[in-house]
């Protein structure tokens, strides 16, 4: 809507000035119709009385030939310029006329009627007749009335009407203009509070800003994104700390042991041992950046998956053959306790489950079990891998899931995923449509992949 201006105060100021148009207009329009229908009756009844008078003078006279050796008893009778008076035989002769404008004698049916004549270059008038009889004589009385006068008393009515329309449409401008200035007030003072709301002062909020009850919900519904930001924004800034630190310990290690290494000459063997302990931290740098760009990949709003139907029971019995080497180091055992079909990602879904069980493994208590179950819930399927071990303080789990974020940085092992592993998982879920949610108390720490079944 291009032909609309910018400012919300003049758009309500111009749709208040055409409502008013509109309503004055069909207001104007009424009264007119009205004082003109009004007047068109007065004249009508006005010329059937003139009519009725004259019928009662040819009544009382003995004929028309006296009436018209006395022309005052009908010339002040009619009054003014605009007024007409016929009475014609029946061959339409006039017999006595008072026509101050010259006008031709009309031509009327017969019997008694109202009618508006518009004559050849005359001027429009209103005439009303009646057919009586007269000693033996057929004669018609004809009383009219010239609206000129009429015609130019409604146009000037007509032009103030329109006057008063101009003027009411600019006084509603105005008002409309004044009054919308003023109310959209508080949206200004939103806006302005809106925008003093930077990287830095994340913190504050609209609520008890003074809002009027139409922006509460809007100021709500900013303050729960400004809440979102922030959170986004601190996970932010720690996965920028977490990631600094996470690659800074293999690159100083790195760093370290090659300059040790060209301080002096040294042995086949010691390069060869430098390299091979370089190596590992190689794998776990180049384990670090797949999962962050498997992460970023994720993030994506157009990222896509490829749902199968998945036999639960021959996947996670994959997946305990693959790990069943480590959970024998350990003493631990690894029990495959689901059942059923699941429609997801095989990929993606193995690696969830793989995330899960390397990290039973790691934090479980030797010579335990790790048990791997399902559940058929309304709407979705449960898939929960449960260990025994050290619970999981309440402070941590709500963070649990975010990246690079460990419960205890001092147990961090080569080969783990680098503080990555359950922000993947949660990554994974939610490419599902889906959440991962985790339980942890004196008997054993239980992670919760909760699937929708397709509808």
């Amino acid at each position: 809507m291009k032909m609309w201006p910018q400012t919300l105060s003049l758009r309500l100021a111009l749709m208040f000035a055409w409502v008013s148009v509109v309503l004055l207009g069909a207001l104007g329009v009424f009264l007119y119709q009205s004082l003109a229908r009004e007047i068109t009756w007065r004249d009508d009844v006005a010329l059937m009385g003139r009519i009725e008078h004259m019928r009662a003078l040819i009544g009382d006279s003995q004929s028309v030939e006296a009436l018209q050796q006395r022309p005052q008893l009908y010339a002040n009778m009619l009054g003014n310029q605009e007024s007409l008076l016929w009475v014609l035989d029946s061959t339409g002769n006039a017999l006595i006329e008072i026509n101050p404008m010259q006008l031709p004698i009309p031509r009327l049916p017969r019997g008694q009627g109202v009618q508006l004549r518009n004559g050849d270059g005359a001027e429009a008038s209103r005439l009303a007749w009646l057919h009586v009889s007269q000693d033996g004589r057929e004669l018609t009385l004809v009383a009219g009335k010239l609206l000129t006068q009429r015609d130019q008393m409604l146009s000037a009515y007509q032009l103030k009407l329109w006057l008063s329309l101009a003027g009411g449409a600019c006084l509603s401008f105005l008002l409309g203009w004044a009054v919308s200035f003023r109310g959209l007030r508080p949206v200004r003072e939103l806006a302005a509070r809106v925008a003093s709301i930077d990287a830095a002062h994340l913190h504050l909020r609209l609520k008890g800003s003074g809002q009027v009850g139409e922006l509460r919900q809007l100021g709500d519904a900013l303050d729960l994104m400004l809440t979102r930001l922030e959170d986004g924004f601190g996970q932010l800034s720690r996965f920028s700390e977490d990631l600094a630190h996470e690659m800074r310990t293999p690159l100083n290690n790195l760093m370290g042991q090659g300059q040790l290494a060209l301080q002096k000459d040294r042995a086949v063997e010691d390069y060869q041992a430098l390299l091979a302990s370089n190596q590992e931290d190689y794998e776990r740098l180049a384990r670090m950046i797949s999962n962050m760009l498997f992460l970023a990949s994720a993030d994506q709003v157009n990222a896509s998956i490829r749902r199968e139907n998945i036999g639960l029971h021959n996947t996670v019995a994959q997946l305990c053959e693959y790990f069943e080497g480590t959970a024998e180091e350990r003493g631990m055992l690894l029990v495959n306790e689901v059942s059923g079909n699941l429609l997801a990602d095989p990929e993606l879904l193995r690696r969830a489950l793989a995330n899960l069980l390397a990290n039973a493994l790691r934090y479980g208590d030797a010579e335990s079990a790790i048990s791997i179950s399902s559940q058929r819930l309304t709407g979705y399927v449960n898939v929960t891998v449960s260990n025994q071990g050290s619970p999981i303080g309440p402070e941590h789990l709500p963070r649990l899931f975010d990246r690079f974020y460990r419960c205890d940085s001092s147990r961090a092992e080569p080969g783990d995923s680098g503080g990555l592993g359950l922000a993947i998982v949660r990554s994974i879920m939610l490419l599902h449509g889906g959440e991962v949610s985790v339980q942890s108390d004196a008997d054993s720490t239980r992670f919760v992949l909760s699937f929708p079944m397709p509808t």
